[in-house]
Order: C-alpha cells, then sequence, then structure tokens
C-alpha cells in the first residue's frame, strides 16, 4: 500500500534535538480500544468500520496519530492480547479490507496509524502452539514455546517459582496425548497465552514477517506489547519471593527487562528504517526505572516508550516536578522524546484516580469526589500537553469520563479479575464503550447495545452533549490540543524552565510561554508575566492591577494556566 498523508504538524522547540527530528517528537496520539469505540453493525461490540465512520471527529480533535489496540484474530481470553493470527482480523472486528479502508481514509485525513503488536506471547489457539500440544513431548514446535518437565517426584510441581501477573502460577501442565500428566508451559499472563521462546530463530523470523506484513498495508507504527517480557534469563530461575509480580516494580525480574531484548528491537528498527515516512516502534515496557526505559530508544532501537513512572504519580507537585526531571534527564542523553500518558485500557481514568485524597493506586474500584477528580484530571492534561515530548489521550478522556467503578460482577470480563491475587482485575471499567449521543441505543455507540453496560446518565458527557458547549472538557481538549500545536513553545523538546513558585504550585516557562499548574485545594495568587492563553477551569481567573506596575492573577484550585509571554 502506497501511503497518502497529509503533511502533519511538525512542532518546533529551540531545545528539540536537530538529529530526530521525526513528526513522533511532538505528536499527540489518540487511543482506541476498537471494541469499546463505535459500533458499525448493531451487535454490540465495536469494530473497525465503526472506527473508520468516526475518523473526522478525531481529526477534528487535532491529533496527530490513532493508536489501534488489537483487532487480530483471537478467542478473546484476554480482549484480543492473545493472538490466533497475526495476518488477520477478527471477523467480530471486520475485515483485512476493513483494516486497508480505515488505514486509507487516516492518511487522507493527515491522521497516521499506529496497530498493537503482541510479540511475548500468542493464544494457545495459535498454530503453532496447537500442534505442539497435539504432537507431544519431543515436538520440534515445543522449542519455540517455554516447555519444560516439573519437579517433585512425578514432575506435579511447577519448573520454577514464577507467577503470571494475573495472578496463581506462570505454569500450567499439559496432558499428553495418552492422557497422562505431560510438561508444563510458561505464561506470564493467562493461560491461554503461552510465551514465545525468543531464543528460537523461528520466532524472530516470524515477527519479522508480521511486521512487514502490516507495513506493506500501510500502518505507521507499532506499540510493542510487553516489550520488556521477550527475553527470559538463561535457566529460568527461581525468583526467591512468594509475592505477586507488578508489571511495575522496584526489583529486577528474570522474565522482565532483560538486556537480551535489545538486540531483537535493534533488528526491527532495520526494518522499520527501510519503509518511507517515518514508521515508529513503541514500547509498553514496565521498567524499575525511567532510566531502564530510556534504553529502549536508543537511537538504533524504538522510537518511544511509555512513561508508566509518569502514569503512577499522583496529583501533588512536588512528586510531578521529580518525575517531570527524572524523565527528561532520563531521555535526553538518548535524543528520544519524553512521552506522557495519564489513562489507557489498563488503569482506571485519571478522573477516578484523582477523585480521592491520597493516591490509591492505578486500578480502584472507588468512585470518590467526581467534581474533584474531574477538576484535577482537566488540570493534569493540560499540564501533560505543556511539556516537551509526545502526549497519549485514552478514548473518552476527552468527555471527562470516570472510570465505571459499579459494575456488576456478572458483567466483568478482565481476565484477571477471575484470579486470585493478580491484578486488582477492574480494567473493565475504563473500558465501557463511549457515549456518542444523548439518548438513543447505547447513546450513539451503536443500534444493538453495548458488550458492557453503560451507566444512566452517560448521555450528559457525550460528544453531542459537549460540542460547542463552552467550557465542555470536550472543547477544552480541543483547544488545548490546537493551542499547542500553534505556539512555536510547545510540542518537541528536552527541557523546561522552572520558576519560584508557592508551595503545591508549579510553573515552568518553555520558549514564549508559561505554565502554572495549582495542584491545591485552594485558590492561589501568583504574579502575571503574560496574558492568559487557557485555563482548564471550571474557575474563573481573576486579576489584581491594584498595585503599580504589578499585576497578580488568583489560580483557583486544582487549576492550570497556559499563558504567553
Amino acid at each position: 500500500m502506497t501511503q497518502h498523508l497529509a503533511a502533519p504538524s511538525t512542532g518546533t522547540s529551540d531545545d528539540a534535538p536537530a538529529h530526530r527530528s521525526g513528526w513522533w517528537q511532538d505528536a499527540v496520539i489518540y487511543q482506541v480500544y476498537p471494541r469499546s469505540f463505535a459500533d458499525s453493525n448493531g451487535d454490540g461490540m465495536g469494530d473497525l468500520e465503526g472506527v473508520r465512520s468516526r475518523l473526522p471527529y478525531l481529526r477534528a480533535l487535532g491529533v496527530d496519530a490513532v493508536w489501534l489496540s488489537p483487532f487480530y484474530a483471537s478467542p478473546q481470553a484476554d480482549a484480543g492480547y492473545d493472538v490466533a493470527d497475526y495476518r488477520a482480523i477478527d471477523p467480530m472486528f471486520g475485515s483485512l479490507l476493513d483494516a486497508d479502508a480505515l488505514i486509507r481514509d487516516a492518511h487522507e485525513l493527515g491522521l497516521r496509524i499506529i496497530v498493537d503488536v503482541v510479540p511475548n506471547h500468542s493464544s494457545d489457539q495459535y498454530d503453532w502452539f496447537r500442534r505442539a500440544i497435539q504432537d507431544g513431548p519431543g515436538s520440534a514446535l515445543r522449542e519455540r514455546y517455554h516447555f519444560r518437565p516439573g519437579k517433585g517426584p512425578t514432575g506435579e510441581l511447577p519448573p520454577n517459582d514464577w507467577e503470571s501477573i494475573f495472578g496463581g502460577p506462570a505454569w500450567t501442565r499439559t496432558t499428553d496425548p495418552d492422557g497422562t500428566p505431560g510438561e508444563w508451559y510458561l505464561h506470564l499472563f493467562a493461560p491461554e497465552q503461552p510465551d514465545f521462546n525468543w531464543d528460537h530463530p523461528a520466532v524472530a523470523d516470524e515477527f519479522r514477517s508480521i511486521l512487514r506484513f502490516w507495513l506493506d498495508m500501510g500502518v505507521d507504527g507499532f506499540r510493542v506489547d510487553v516489550a520488556h517480557g521477550l527475553v527470559k534469563a538463561p535457566g529460568l530461575p527461581d525468583i526467591g519471593s512468594d509475592g505477586q509480580v507488578k508489571l511495575l516494580g522496584n526489583d529486577a525480574m528474570p522474565f522482565f527487562d532483560q538486556d537480551g531484548v535489545h538486540e531483537i528491537y535493534r533488528s526491527w528498527r532495520t526494518i522499520l528504517d527501510e519503509y518511507p515516512g517515518d514508521r515508529i516502534a513503541v514500547a509498553e515496557a514496565w521498567t524499575p526505572t525511567v532510566e531502564r526505559t530510556a534504553n529502549y530508544v536508543r537511537h538504533d532501537e524504538m522510537h518511544q516508550a511509555f512513561n508508566f513512572q509518569y502514569l503512577s504519580t499522583f496529583w501533588d507537585a512536588a512528586a510531578l516536578r521529580d518525575v517531570i526531571d527524572t524523565s527528561l534527564a532520563a531521555m535526553r542523553p538518548v535524543g528520544a522524546p519524553t512521552t506522557w500518558v495519564l489513562s489507557n485500557h489498563d488503569v482506571t481514568r485519571h478522573t477516578t484516580r484523582f477523585a480521592h485524597p491520597v493516591s490509591l493506586g492505578t486500578q480502584l474500584r472507588e468512585a470518590g469526589d467526581r467534581e474533584l477528580g474531574l477538576r484535577r484530571a482537566r488540570a493534569a492534561t493540560m499540564l501533560m500537553l505543556a511539556l516537551p515530548g509526545s502526549a497519549y489521550l485514552y478514548q473518552g478522556e476527552e468527555l471527562g469520563l470516570p472510570d465505571v467503578t459499579d459494575l456488576p460482577d456478572e458483567a466483568r470480563q478482565d481476565p484477571s479479575y477471575f484470579r486470585a491475587a493478580g491484578q486488582d482485575g477492574f480494567r473493565d471499567g475504563c473500558r465501557v464503550p463511549i457515549p456518542w449521543t444523548r439518548e438513543g441505543s447505547s447513546y450513539g455507540f451503536g443500534a444493538g447495545g453495548s458488550w458492557l453496560p453503560q451507566p444512566a446518565g452517560w448521555g450528559a458527557l457525550s460528544v453531542e452533549a459537549q460540542t460547542g458547549v463552552e467550557g465542555s472538557s470536550l472543547e477544552l481538549y480541543r483547544a488545548a490540543v490546537a493551542a499547542r500545536r500553534a505556539h512555536p513553545g510547545l510540542g518537541a523538546g528536552s527541557s523546561v524552565d522552572w520558576q519560584d513558585s508557592p508551595e503545591g504550585v508549579l510553573v515552568f516557562a518553555r520558549p514564549g510561554f508559561l505554565c502554572t499548574v495549582n495542584t491545591t485545594g485552594a485558590p492561589v495568587r501568583i504574579p502575571v508575566r503574560g496574558d492568559l492563553l487557557l485555563a482548564s477551569g471550571p474557575g474563573t481567573v481573576t486579576f489584581d492591577r491594584t498595585r503599580p506596575g504589578a499585576v497578580e492573577a488568583e489560580v483557583p484550585a486544582d487549576t492550570t494556566v497556559w499563558w504567553t509571554v
């Protein structure tokens, strides 16, 4: 497929690295979770044609690229992250023709398309794995996964003490063709997601082929799922701990962030560089430190890596300044853009995380003070969009959607919810289909209801209800993204200039621009050095001009204000 892209915004800054001037340096990228975005055929499940029909909305929002969560053929044991065929579309989402049409339409609108690739594990219905089980011990296909004999007199114990991220042992025992208990296989996530053995050359060959397939289709890049997990330590050693493993932890693990992963991504980079149009790779790499994350975006590896340390930081001025400084400092030596993200399909929406007086983690089941959460979330988004680098938005956050914390247990589908001691299992709350209209079946999501129940009153937060309404979250996002695109001091770069500020307040300058962030629960007064550009609201910035030669502004509680200087 030949790309037909309108010229994207390049956003410049005086400290942008001259040797890395690609579009991704300052891109605003919007994550679409296809099953929850738009349903074109009324079956209650979002699909690619639904996404395609809403591309003009995303163009009007002002984003540069769209990242699509998995739409591949899959038994859906983990919402499509268990892939049975990497070159086919699951029928619930459409067909390859639908994917082709979506990519073409996006390019005609000047939008780039990034797709998920899932290289750490396959579905247990993937052809290799099915045949490995059918053939039994000694099958050459078993070498492409991690099959091992068990411990104990009859092999009844797992090969090591690794735990699944979803809870329980990371090993499942097979049954041999004759019906007797057999070997065990490794799965860091659900049992339906066996881990590939990346020491086997056939695995590397297969994924190089998969990348080329989608690049030939015209995609502009890949978000690499569990990018830190592909390589395991030699011998698969015990951890020696009975604590539940978390994706983001401070301890080194023999199955995460092994140095061998970087050889894989260097080989992928050579493929990406063969194609025109600045194709990119983005790492989902949960590492102990931002400095370790920077290893994934060295000049010959990936282009971006998600900044999960930032996502995990609560609404606190000192903590935010620290993570911003640490993030920028880590990326500067490798010349890569820092990324900023507040919500995604795996964590509670930040409108709900910030609705509590203290941090309760990234997966919650408590609604908290929704008015407080929305006010902080709007302010946090404007802070994020003012920082140098690339920003990610998750579908529906521009509507101010809260997490749906009161889903009935019988409606939940997150596999970790059904496994003891794993992730909290409340990811369904951020995956509820988004509302497009005030009324109608599933608030405009589709004609046949929605696969997860939507709350009553969802229509008041819909695109229809907020479009053109001054002060709405949707119009704030549109204004902020437009201002970021238009202002020469915003976008790419590698530093901010911190200014003196009261406790609980952040003030930083960029060329011709000033950002003030009040994270406290009370108004604060600050000197004014420029003209008001945009405020997160909903309070009003007031000015005191009574002192000769000086102007002060009162910034409301939990508010971010942009100034031109």
